[in-house]
Parts: C-alpha cells; sequence; structure tokens
C-alpha cells in the first residue's frame, strides 16, 4: 500500500471512530503530536487518546487532500473538522453541544507501510471562539 493510500484509510477510519482501524495503520511506537498538548508515543497512549476524544467530542473530517513526498516516507493533509463538543474537556469551555468547523492539518512520517508520527494542527483561538460563541 503506498503512502497516500495509508494516510486515505487511516482518516477513513477516524471519520468511522474505528480506532482499532486507525491503531492498524500505525507503528507500535507511533509518535503522537496533538496540537497544544504532550507528544503520546505508542498505540496504548493513542488509543486512550481517541477514547477521551470520542467522549468529549463527536468529529467528522471533509474535503480530505493527502499529499506525499515520492519515496512515501512522509505526508501531510489538509482538511476541515466538522464537530460537536459534547462534554466539557478539562481546562476548555464548557460544553453543551455546540458545533463547529475548523480548518486542520496532519503531518505524518512513514516507514516500512506504518505511520511512525502523527503531528496534528488546528486553530485553537479559533475552535475557543466557536464553542464560546
Amino acid at each position: 500500500m503506498n503512502t497516500i493510500d495509508l494516510i486515505t484509510r487511516y482518516y477513513a477510519a477516524f471519520n468511522a471512530a474505528d480506532t482499532d482501524a486507525m491503531i492498524a495503520c500505525l507503528a507500535p511506537d507511533v509518535a503522537h503530536h496533538v496540537n497544544e498538548g504532550e507528544v503520546r508515543v505508542g498505540t496504548e497512549a493513542f488509543a486512550a487518546f481517541c477514547t477521551h476524544m470520542s467522549r468529549c467530542y463527536r468529529e467528522q473530517l471533509t474535503d480530505i487532500v493527502v499529499m506525499a513526498t515520492p519515496d512515501g516516507s512522509r505526508a501531510a493533509a489538509e482538511f476541515t473538522v466538522n464537530g460537536t463538543y459534547l462534554e466539557t474537556d478539562e481546562g476548555l469551555p464548557e460544553a453543551n453541544g455546540q458545533t463547529y468547523r475548523l480548518p486542520a492539518g496532519g503531518f505524518f512520517s512513514v516507514k516500512d507501510g506504518q505511520i511512525t508520527r502523527i503531528v496534528t494542527y488546528y486553530n485553537l483561538a479559533d475552535w475557543m471562539a466557536q464553542v464560546r460563541a
């Protein structure tokens, strides 16, 4: 499977809320760099993060465009996050079902057909303004 197909499969699993299918795309020691947070290492930490996110947020990604280097070792994706804030996340505004729509991106390192690094970016100030409105 080429890198673009791998990243596309990862995001399809995200949209299906299928953490196991997402993890199947990852190397066991994946480094997950979340926006405004600490780096989580390993699929167990990734799964715990997904559990937390699923409790607090319901999100679907649209307008996904995936790009990769010719050798497939690095990739990037641009997309729109369409979400609902379900449960208050610690340190963030109170949740009451607010919806939001954000441009976002992901950056990846790939080795031997597995994602070894994920960096996610979105504008937190934009999200905060939307859920406070």
